[in-house]
Order: structure tokens, then C-alpha cells, then sequence
């Protein structure tokens, strides 16, 4: 049988990556230790030898910061333009990421990834562009330094003393195909920066006196160094995985400590920490979990899990395994893991045990070829030798319990029932084949007592077999010196049979076990999956983690203010009430484990006088609760069966399970919120253009007859202010109703836009007509330039927007001040702006002023509802544009609108006009 063909499942999943990944672009990152060292010149003669080799290559965005060089490598390549964007009243440029998506080039180059873009770009991050790039199946070059790596940041701002707030996240980095280091001497690279090829003179200087330090940049150069080889180191152990081979590549030193549960693996783990610390090597502590880990002392458990925190402390990585064989365990996972050296504690059995049964650290030897072993002396005392087998035995009489004392009766009786019917028996078979039924005795003793009642029937049945049988009977001594080999093969056989039955026995519990906890896994996520609510996953989660690891169970959940709350204070009526009783949470340990998603409490590192132990609840977006287990101390092996190695991995894969539920329940709530806010917000439309409907026409009639009114009333006579009370009135509720009509249309979808090209100054004079009433009381200025190109929109609507911001600056600016309108060209869009001299906007409201119903001053005595606004932003970004709204110095409000400039048509020659 060949051992190394590959694995299906792992050959499945190659294939499902590989073919994912043809679906998606190719990324490229030229990796650096800091700026100046070449990326980016690099990255340009790659894609210049690409586009000479006929590849589609197109330059997105590349920053030169005033290189010559740099500069020069651009020549004969396309460069698409950048895209201009206003903030904070600049203009800036970014990549054009829709641009490139619409050229679709072979291969883009796309500068400094870990770039922050301009507020209004699509995403916040440059790294985001390029992975929309990637999906659409466009291949990419990019430029990345060390320190933007996100898990080096704060080591680089120790270093330096400058904190690099652009970073990207470290899987970005790790999915790239490729990397290519681009690296420079720090003498070579402070005299680039001396000689201007990095900075300006100016920056230059700045930079040489606290980024550009000759110790800093060695630094960040080991890093860059280091960062790049963990990948290639990566990539070979994938390749190992995936050709299926097992035999270790020496190509990094990579250490792996295997520690068992006595005191010396303290002093163990520390050794091998000290030594991956001079090889500048990473480095693993493992602890096998066999059959016999049924039978070792509490006090021992605790210690594996003591030591295991400490590897984790010191920097390893941790793992518990599972095996018979803990050689061959170790061996299997160093191989995998490309280990080249393994530490281990030396052997305190004597020569005799090792002789009669080798060792760990003799198997290891033995089959480890291809891995330095590393054997470290121990300081174990006499005394501690005796006091770890005395635990081992008392805990293997805890463990078997009643049931060790009745096996040895039992086995008694099971002997004196064998002699019994051996007796019968005799006078139709040989005496040898009578042995036959004491050894089917001792393989039923051990299987069902374990090994100590096995040995001792083994012993039992010897005796009463010699006393019995063998002649001179009833006498232990024997006239036959044949029958001395009988008694000798007897006994060794039926210790072998004893032992490897107890053996099975064990390896059946431990198989039980694992069976028990998967089938307690497979339960708790088939029940998670059908609840819909958050209660209703805590009323699930507290009886299934209380009778496993027999204890009582909190869950914690946070409020809208993140505070957590004691969520689990209802009854669970399905739950046994001695375990799902409520017991006193300390709340402030729950906050803090919370917010720094750490676990806290009995256990460890944390607070561990604490009785209960807090485990937060990581879901993949965030952390969504806190859950609290204390162990019950009343019921047998309370506190063991938790802390034990393979229950707190169950404990943590629970709590995955709950995090995620909880998670997938909430985004349910959230869609389902959301599907009602539409419907609603379908409904008020509705109703709203169903009202707006039945008002038009009789309001249109009051108006008209109010104005008849208006006209044929004296101004002298009492009656005329009620007339022209109610003709205003009635011209409001008219503008009322005609934006409610609006609304609805807009956001039903049905309105389609007429653009004509026409000239602003027309429309202006359009809407000043029409609220020259309500603008009366103010002055008007207007500031248009005379050669304002023609613009394509629609008149109508883009007069709807001037009058509601006409209105609303004659309301809430004094009768006497003046109101702005003006309009100037910026870039590739017109600015049109109304401004007053009011009060301005009130703080942190300049975004939801134009939210429906939402007004600028809380129950103010203004007339209107909120939606003058709300219909300018509808309307506007209707016509491809944006409006925002800014307070005007000294005093007073701005608002502004743009709309796009567009190419207008040629107009014919004045000849052809005649």
C-alpha cells in the first residue's frame, strides 16, 4: 500500500481553490522595508517588459512623489485619467476604479495599496479597489511597505515612534500569488534620500531626522525580511500538503516541544522558548491526549493546562492531539508542520524499563531521521517521582471507583465457578484444554473490571488451576515438571490478554467520549439552526452546556448602548434547576471580557479567584455576548470535567456555535426590519399621493377664489387682512401638497426627467418669480457669471429645488437680510448655491436636514413639515449630481447642489440661423 498518495478530501479542496481562483485576477505585490527603496520603479519596468511582450497593460494610478526616474518608466504606457473629487472644499484626485472596470485591461498598475481614498469614493480603502478588480478578473500589480502590514503596526511604531494609520489587513497580504521583495542596504537608501531620490529636499530632511534613522531602517529591513520569508514558508509547507510529502524540508528552523502532565514541562517549555529565542525561529508545544489521559490526577491536568498557557505566554503556538502512540502522534504532526527540531524531557525510567519497554524519547529516536532531537535533562526528585505514582494510583482508584473493589471479588467468583465446571469437564477432555476456560474468565474480567481484576485473575486462576488439578491435587506443589511450562505460558498469556482487553476497554472510553462530544456538537447546532430569536437561542444553549460540563450557565448579551445585561435571569423550563438556577454574575468582569474579547475568570490569567469563568462570544463580524460557566462544585469531578484539555476545545467550539447564531439572528432582524421600514415607506407613498391627488383640486379652487377675493376686498376694509390670510394660507397648504406629490412620485420611481440644454439664468429668473411673494421681505442677490455654458437638466424639477431653497432661506433668515443665489463651474460640474443670513444650521445636523420630516429647528413656530429638502436631494441626484448643506461665516447657512456640465450640442453658424 502506497502511504503517499495524496489525501481525497485535501485533493477536493486543491482542486475547488484552483478553480476559484482562475475565476479571479492574479495580485502582485512588490514588498519593501520603507519608501525609496525601488517598489515602484520595480513594479513599472515589470510592466513595461510585459507590454513589450504584447500583454494589455494599463497604469490605474501611480504616486512618482517627483522622481525622475520614476517618472521616465511611465513613457509608452496608458495611463488612465484619475478621478476628481471634492473634500472639504479641495479638489483631490483618486483612482478611477469604475474607469478601470470599464477598460478592463490584461494587467493594472495600482500604487501604494494600503492607500486611504478620499471620502466619497466607493470604498474607503484603496486595497478595496483592487479586490473588486480581482473579482472582475483583472490582473494587478501593487506596492506595499512593511509597516502597513496590520499586525506589524504597533511593532513598527515602537521601533520608529511613528504610527502608520493606513494598513491593511493581514490576509490581504497572504492571498497575494505573489510577492516580490524589493530591498535596499539602509546605508544605499540614507544616501538616495541625501542625493533627493527619495523626498523633496525639504521632506528629505524631515524624514533623515526620525522615520529615516540608519537603526530604524535595519530594523524595518529584518522585518520586511522576516515577513517575506514566513510566506515562502508558508507556500512550501502547502506545496508538502498537496504533493503529499512527508519527509521534512530543512529549509527553517522550526521547534516543537512535547509536554506531558508532571513539573518538569514547565522547565521544559521555557528551555524551548530560550532556544527558538537564539535561532530566531518559531516554535510549537504540543501535549498528547492518549488513553491514559482517563487515569491521571487532577492535580496533573491542571498542570498540562498551566503549562500550555505559559508555551502560549512565551509565543508558541499550542495543540492538543489525540493518539494511542505518543511518538508517533508527535511525529506525525512535527512532519506536517515542516518541524526540524523536536525538544523533549530525558527519561526517568531506569535502564531495566527502557530495556523491557522503550520510552517516548526512545521511539523518537528511533523513527525521528529526519528531526534533530533535542533531549533536555530533568531535576525531578525521589520523592517526586513517588508523589506522581501515588497520584497516578489514587486516581486510577477514583476512576474505576466502586466497581475496582467488586472486579476482585467478582474475579474470585468467576475462578471458583471455572473449577467448578473445569471439574465436571474432566472426564471428557484432556486437562489441557480445560486451561481454555480459565484464560475465556480472564478476558471477561478485564473487559468488564479493566486491568487490575484482569491480573489478579490471571494470578487467581493460575493457582486454582495448580491446586485443583494439577497432581498431587489440593497441594501447590508439583509431581510433574511439564506442567511447570503449562503454568508459565498460562500466566503470560493471560497477562497479555488482560492488559490489551484493559487497553481496548480504554481506547472504547476515549472513542465514547469523542462520540459523546460530537454528538453533543451535531445536537447543539442542529437545535441552533431552527431558533430565530436571540432568547430563544439561550433558552437552547443553557441546558446543553450545563448537562455537559456539568455547571451552571449564563449568557450575556449587550444592550443598544453596548452594556452588558444578565439575559438569562428567565426560567428555562426545560433545564434541571440545581444546574440552571440563577447564580450572581459579576457584570463588571462580563463588560471587560466584552470589550476586550478576552476570557477572564476561574482559570485564568485574568481575575482567576474568580468562581465562574467568562468566555466571550467571537462571531466572525464581532463579538456578540459574553458566556458565563461556574462549575459545580457539589457534583462529582465538577471542577475536572471543564478544565480537562478536550472539554475546554468542546467548550470553545460551543461557544463559536452560540456567537454565530446569535450573529445570523440579529442580520435576520436587521432584514426584516428593513423589509418593513420599505413596505411602510411604500405605503405613506402611497397614501400620500392618494391624498396629494384628492387636495390638488379642490385646494386649486380655494386658492382661486381667495385671490378673487384678495382682489375685489378694499384695503381699507377690516375684511382684507382675513383675505390675504387666507389666500397665503391656502398657497401654503397648495406647496404642501404639491411636495407630498412630489415625494411619492420620486420615490415610486415614475418620474422621468425631460433635460433639455438650456441656460441657469432662466430658470433663476423662473423660480424668483414664483416665490416673489415669499421672498419679499428679503433682497436678493444674485452672483452668475455672464459665460455659464449651457447645462442639460430638467427645468422643471431644478425650479422646484430653487423655490424650496428660496423658502426655506426666507424662513429662517430676518425679514431685511439678504439671500445669495450664485453659480461658478468647479472641475467637471456646475455649483449652484442659495445661502442666507440667519442663525446657520444647528451642530452635527447638516447631513439629516435632508432626511424626510426632519426639520432644523425642533418644534418651531415655522411653518412646514420636512420635506422641502428631501424632494432638493431626490430631484438632484436624479440629474447625477449632489447637494449639501454647510453654515456660512460669520453667520448663516449655504446650501449647494451641482450638476453635471456635460458636452452641449455645437450651435449652427449665424449664417444658417437667417
Amino acid at each position: 500500500m502506497n502511504d503517499d498518495r495524496p489525501n481525497p478530501d485535501l485533493l477536493l479542496e486543491k482542486i475547488n481553490k484552483d478553480a476559484e481562483k482562475e475565476k479571479r485576477g492574479r495580485l502582485k505585490i512588490f514588498f519593501g522595508a520603507c519608501a525609496g527603496v525601488g517598489k515602484t520603479f520595480a513594479m513599472l519596468s515589470t510592466a513595461r517588459t510585459l507590454r513589450q511582450e504584447g500583454l494589455d497593460v494599463v497604469v490605474g494610478i501611480v504616486e512618482t512623489h517627483g522622481r525622475i526616474g520614476t517618472q521616465s518608466q511611465l513613457a509608452n504606457l496608458e495611463v488612465l485619467p484619475l478621478k476628481k473629487l471634492i473634500y472639504r472644499e479641495r479638489e483631490l484626485t483618486e483612482f478611477d476604479l469604475d474607469a478601470a472596470l470599464a477598460r478592463k485591461p490584461d494587467l493594472i498598475l495600482v500604487d501604494e495599496l494600503a492607500h486611504s481614498n478620499v471620502e466619497g469614493s466607493r470604498h474607503p480603502k484603496r486595497w478595496q479597489d483592487v479586490e473588486e478588480l480581482l473579482i472582475a478578473g483583472v490582473d494587478v500589480y501593487t506596492t506595499l511597505n512593511v509597516q502597513h502590514i496590520e499586525s506589524l503596526n504597533d511593532v513598527v511604531g515602537q521601533i520608529t515612534g511613528i504610527r502608520v494609520s493606513e494598513t491593511i489587513p493581514d490576509k490581504v497580504f497572504d492571498i497575494a500569488d505573489e510577492v516580490t521583495l524589493v530591498d535596499l542596504p539602509a546605508d544605499e537608501l540614507l544616501q538616495r534620500l541625501q542625493d533627493g531620490k527619495v523626498y523633496q529636499p525639504q521632506q528629505a530632511k524631515r524624514a533623515g531626522k526620525s522615520f529615516f534613522r540608519k537603526g530604524n531602517l535595519i530594523a524595518l529591513r529584518e522585518m520586511a525580511l522576516r515577513r517575506t520569508a514566513d510566506r515562502v514558508d508558508s507556500q512550501m509547507r502547502e506545496y508538502r500538503t498537496n504533493s503529499s510529502i512527508s519527509q521534512v524540508w530543512q529549509a527553517k528552523d522550526r521547534l516543537l516541544v512535547c509536554v506531558g502532565p508532571d513539573s518538569e514541562s514547565e522547565r521544559l517549555v521555557r528551555v524551548a522558548a530560550r532556544l527558538a529565542q537564539s535561532l530566531k525561529s518559531d516554535w510549537l508545544a504540543v501535549y498528547v491526549e492518549t488513553p491514559k489521559l482517563q487515569r491521571i490526577s487532577d492535580k496533573q491536568r491542571n498542570l498540562i493546562l498551566k503549562t500550555l498557557k505559559l508555551a502560549e505566554t512565551l509565543g508558541a503556538e499550542t495543540a492538543t492531539l489525540s493518539g494511542t502512540k505518543v511518538a508517533e502522534t508527535v511525529l506525525s504532526y512535527a512532519r506536517s508542520r515542516n518541524v526540524t527540531k523536536l525538544v523533549v524531557g530525558k527519561s526517568t525510567r531506569t535502564t531495566l524499563e527502557r530495556l523491557i519497554l522503550p520510552g517516548v524519547v526512545d521511539d523518537l529516536t528511533n523513527h525521528a531521521t529526519d528531526i534533530d532531537l533535542h533531549v533536555v535533562s530533568r531535576e525531578r526528585t525521589l520523592a517526586e517521582r513517588l508523589a506522581t505514582n501515588h497520584d497516578n494510583t489514587d486516581n486510577l482508584e477514583r476512576a474505576s471507583g466502586d466497581k475496582s473493589y467488586a472486579g476482585y471479588y467478582i474475579a474470585a467468583i468467576v475462578c471458583a465457578i471455572t473449577a467448578i465446571l473445569s471439574a465436571q469437564l474432566l472426564d471428557y477432555f484432556e486437562l489441557a484444554n480445560v486451561v481454555m476456560l480459565y484464560l475465556l474468565g480472564v478476558i471477561l474480567i478485564s473487559s468488564k473490571y479493566g486491568r487490575g481484576p484482569g491480573i489478579f485473575s490471571s494470578f487467581i486462576s493460575v493457582a486454582t488451576f495448580d491446586f485443583f488439578f494439577v497432581p498431587p491435587k489440593l497441594s501447590f506443589s508439583v509431581s510433574d515438571t511439564q506442567y511447570l511450562l503449562i503454568f508459565a505460558v498460562m500466566l503470560v498469556v493471560a497477562l497479555v490478554i488482560s492488559n490489551l482487553t484493559a487497553n481496548l476497554r480504554y481506547q472504547a472510553m476515549v472513542a465514547m467520549n469523542r462520540e459523546k462530544r460530537s454528538r453533543a456538537l451535531y445536537d447543539l447546532g442542529k437545535s441552533l439552526a431552527s431558533a430565530l430569536t436571540a432568547a430563544h437561542i439561550i433558552e437552547i444553549s443553557i441546558p446543553h452546556l450545563s448537562g455537559i460540563f456539568k455547571a451552571k450557565v449564563a449568557i450575556l448579551l449587550p444592550d443598544s448602548q453596548e452594556k452588558i445585561v444578565n439575559t438569562s435571569l428567565h426560567k428555562i423550563s426545560n433545564a434541571k434547576p440545581d444546574l440552571n438556577s440563577n447564580f450572581d454574575v459579576d457584570l463588571a468582569v462580563a463588560q471587560w471580557v466584552y470589550d476586550h474579547q478576552q476570557q477572564a475568570g476561574f482559570g485564568t490569567d485574568t481575575l482567576p479567584s474568580a468562581p465562574a469563568l467568562y468566555i466571550p462570544l467571537q462571531a466572525p463580524m464581532r463579538t456578540r455576548g459574553v458566556l458565563v460557566i461556574l462549575p459545580d462544585t457539589n457534583l462529582s469531578k465538577g471542577n475536572r470535567t471543564i478544565f480537562l484539555p478536550e472539554q475546554r476545545q468542546l467548550l470553545d467550539t460551543f461557544s463559536s456555535q452560540i456567537a454565530i447564531a446569535i450573529e445570523r439572528v440579529h442580520y435576520v432582524e436587521v432584514a426584516q426590519e428593513a423589509l418593513i421600514s420599505m413596505e411602510s415607506e411604500r405605503l405613506r407613498n402611497s397614501v400620500l399621493s392618494a391624498i396629494s391627488h384628492d387636495l390638488n383640486t379642490p385646494l386649486t379652487t380655494i386658492i382661486a377664489a381667495a385671490g378673487w377675493l384678495k382682489q375685489e376686498t378694499e384695503i381699507n376694509d377690516k375684511r382684507y387682512e382675513y383675505v390675504s390670510m387666507l389666500n397665503e394660507q391656502s398657497i401654503r397648504m397648495k406647496n404642501l401638497v404639491v411636495n407630498l406629490l412630489d415625494m411619492a412620485r420620486l420615490q415610486s420611481g415614475k418620474v422621468k426627467l425631460n433635460k433639455q440644454w438650456q441656460l441657469l439664468e432662466e430658470v433663476v429668473g423662473t423660480s424668483l418669480r414664483t416665490m416673489s411673494e415669499v421672498v419679499s421681505k428679503h433682497t436678493i442677490v444674485i452672483d452668475m457669471p455672464h459665460d455659464l455654458p449651457l447645462i442639460e437638466f430638467d427645468a422643471v424639477l431644478i425650479d422646484r429645488v430653487l423655490c424650496n431653497l428660496l423658502d426655506n432661506a426666507s424662513k429662517y433668515s430676518p425679514a431685511g437680510n439678504r439671500i445669495f443665489i450664485s453659480a461658478r463651474t468647479q472641475q467637471n460640474d456646475v455649483w449652484i448655491s442659495v445661502a442666507d443670513e440667519g442663525s446657520g444650521l444647528p451642530e452635527n445636523l447638516e447631513n439629516q436636514l435632508f432626511e424626510k420630516f426632519t426639520r432644523g429647528e425642533k418644534e418651531s413656530s415655522k411653518a412646514g413639515v420636512g420635506l422641502g429638502l428631501s424632494i432638493c436631494k431626490a430631484i438632484i441626484e436624479a440629474h447625477d449630481g449632489k447637494i449639501w448643506a454647510n453654515n456660512k461665516p460669520p453667520h448663516g447657512a449655504i446650501f449647494t447642489f451641482s450638476l453635471p456640465l456635460g458636452t452641449p450640442p455645437s450651435l449652427p453658424p449665424d449664417d444658417d440661423l437667417v
